[in-house]
């Protein structure tokens, strides 16, 4: 899953996402037109789907949700996260492993 979506910025690291809500389940989906893509149950409504992204990143990471930042697009499919405490290959590796 490298790409440009992931860069590191001092001491954390900046990823591109690009969201579906209302998806059937939230999950990590891969990647598309170099951002994460991840679908999220939640709707883009009061900002539901961006505290589950949140969420999501943060088990997916295994990092507290505190440790996560929404940076850029609040309103938008397209957000800048900023994951504090790691590095772009820590997330790299952990955004590859195997959930099983």
């Amino acid at each position: 899953m490298t790409g440009t979506f992931i860069t590191q910025s001092g001491d954390s690291v900046l990823i591109t996402v690009r969201v579906i809500p209302r998806a059937t389940r939230s999950h990590i989906a891969g990647t598309r037109n170099d951002a994460l893509l991840v679908r999220l149950s939640a709707p883009p409504v009061d900002g539901a789907a961006n505290a589950e992204l949140v969420e999501v990143l943060a088990a997916a990471l295994d990092v507290p949700r505190r440790d996560i930042s929404l940076i850029a697009g609040e309103r938008s499919r397209t957000k800048r996260v900023q994951v504090r405490g790691l590095t772009a290959v820590d997330v790299n590796q952990r955004l590859t492993r195997d959930p099983g």
